[in-house]
């Protein structure tokens, strides 16, 4: 989420993880990254906000989607937060630091 306002950034994020936060295989699998039950519990803990959703300058956003790359992941799914209106513009603005062509 290209906002470095991390109240904003934690409750959008929110909103996108409700429907995970009734997923059971979601929630086995944060536990066992080692996530509690109460970072799991709705509607989800700062700390986990924070693990899942990127978010501030769109270089630390890159920096983020890398780190994956970096530690041996061979793609990256992304979920981009923002209105359908403003998506194509976030994603131009992502394009730059991750060394895509917008």
């Amino acid at each position: 989420m290209l906002t470095t306002d991390a109240d904003q950034a934690r409750e959008v994020g929110r909103k996108a993880l409700e429907i995970y936060l009734n997923l059971q295989n979601y929630l086995n699998s944060w536990k066992r990254l080692g996530f509690t039950d109460e970072d799991v519990a709705k509607p989800g803990s700062d700390r986990l906000v924070d693990a899942v959703v990127a978010y501030g300058t769109p270089e630390a956003i890159a920096a983020r989607l890398t780190a994956h790359l970096d530690a041996g992941a061979d793609h990256v799914p992304v979920q981009v937060l923002t209105s359908s209106d403003k998506l194509v513009d976030a994603l131009a603005e992502l394009a730059g630091p991750l060394g895509l062509k917008p």
